[in-house]
């Protein structure tokens, strides 16, 4: 068990070092994603691939995202948070470094590692924050969500610049970004003085086994009560929200470069533009979670968040070229929120670390295979139509789909807990039963 428990001493330098554990890996969850799009058509005329070949390279991240995070739980109870997230943090670098060495070759298969890890660091550094700083978990994941903002901006920024300053070198323009992942690497190991080996928090099917509390069995096994949370209206409508951000998002990500440069405007600019609305995720991934974490519903944060989201992918496409950087702003900052709702809500609607490892497990692997079709279905149907337009409006519809779930989701509701429920608290929150 950890050194590292609830309500137990902690030492300013342990919270120093998980802070910048944190924000160390938060910096590398979209670096490896982000730093693609921008060079979508020089990657097209130097590695000769098609625009399906394109689409598919674009929805490949948020593929791998859907598949792995059903397997986070299992990697959990088995090696535990910290080591598991370590391991991810290794594979990362390898999966950059692989595809940086031979793009030609590695392109595919190294940005599914590099999202295969990826994806176990999504799920597992929430339901860690929720353990390990418990009263301040709002304020970890914005900052990891901060750190992850900041490494989207940065890889936007730098991408097209890099590639043109070392002579249209693919390598080294995906290359690099393994460096920041070694770094991250290397900061994470203290923490695997805390880690954690057999609290069984979740399975793969969505089951919660009970642990931190329970009465052992014979031979020291925690008993196995269990919660399969996949039976709760309240886990789909949390799922559904973080699904349809997921797609919401990583459409915008994948074709708002391209969108620019066919409305005229140059790679470098365009790039520019991405990473604007990068600073966008990061003006709000920090201060939404916080604002989230004190009050019992967020209701209130998620309208003006899908009214914003919608008017900035609207003024990305149909509003005059030059104001395009208020839009894309706009987009950002709304897009950084939703991020922020759908990463507090799988905290917020469990009881304990050990259902918010499940709900985050489920939600994030469900809800990014649905997100999945987001980048695919964008390129599929430009290359059929010739014009962005039906894309767009499709997108509008989602984010009313998305409203609709985020209004549900948002509600001052609970899982059910399979460890004895703790002190009562200021916070007002109904657990849920049955449906949900």
């Amino acid at each position: 068990m950890t050194k590292y428990q609830v309500g137990g001493t902690r030492r300013p330098y342990e919270i120093t070092l998980l802070v910048v554990a944190v924000a160390a890996a938060g910096l590398n969850l979209r670096a490896a994603i982000t730093s693609l799009p921008p060079l979508f058509p020089d990657l097209q005329t130097q590695l000769h691939l098609s625009s399906a070949t394109l689409s598919l390279l674009a929805a490949t991240p948020v593929i791998c995202f859907g598949v792995v995070s059903a397997f986070t739980a299992w990697l959990n109870r088995r090696y535990g948070e910290e080591m598991s997230l370590l391991v991810a943090l290794v594979l990362l670098t390898a999966g950059l470094l692989l595809r940086g060495v031979a793009p030609g070759v590695m392109l595919f298969p190294g940005t599914a590692l590099a999202a295969s890890a990826i994806a176990v660091l999504n799920v597992l550094l929430s339901s860690m924050a929720k353990r390990r700083w418990p009263e301040r978990a709002g304020l970890l994941v914005g900052i990891y969500l901060t750190a992850l903002s900041a490494g989207a901006i940065l890889s936007s920024l730098l991408s097209v610049p890099l590639y043109r300053s070392s002579g249209g070198s693919v390598r080294l323009a995906l290359g690099v970004w393994a460096a920041p992942a070694a770094l991250a690497v290397l900061l994470w190991l203290p923490q695997l003085r805390y880690r954690t080996v057999g609290r069984a928090p979740a399975a793969a099917d969505g089951t919660v086994p009970e642990a931190d509390g329970a009465a052992p069995e014979a031979d020291g096994a925690p008993a196995r009560a269990s919660v399969k949370v996949y039976r709760f209206a309240l886990t789909w409508q949390v799922t559904a929200f973080m699904g349809l951000q997921s797609l919401l998002y990583y459409a915008a990500l994948s074709w708002l470069p391209t969108i620019f440069q066919d409305r005229g405007d140059s790679a470098v600019t365009a790039g520019n533009l991405l990473a604007l609305m990068g600073v966008g995720n990061l003006a709000t991934s920090l201060i939404v979670p916080v604002l989230a974490h004190r009050r019992p519903s967020q209701r209130g944060l998620v309208v003006p968040s899908l009214i914003g989201t919608a008017a900035g992918l609207a003024g990305a496409l149909w509003a005059p070229l030059g104001s395009a950087p208020f839009w894309v702003l706009v987009l950002g900052v709304s897009q950084g929120s939703c991020l922020g709702l759908a990463i507090f809500f799988m905290l917020a609607r469990a009881p304990d670390a050990g259902v918010a490892a499940s709900l985050s497990a489920f939600a994030q692997s469900v809800g990014y295979l649905v997100a999945s079709a987001g980048p695919l279905m964008v390129g599929l149907l430009h290359s059929a139509t010739g014009s962005w337009n039906l894309p767009l409006v499709l997108l509008l519809v989602l984010c009313a789909a998305e409203l609709a779930a985020g209004l549900l989701a948002g509600r001052p509701l609970q899982l059910p807990s399979v460890t004895p429920p703790p002190a009562p608290e200021a916070r007002n929150t109904t657990r849920v039963s049955g449906t949900g």
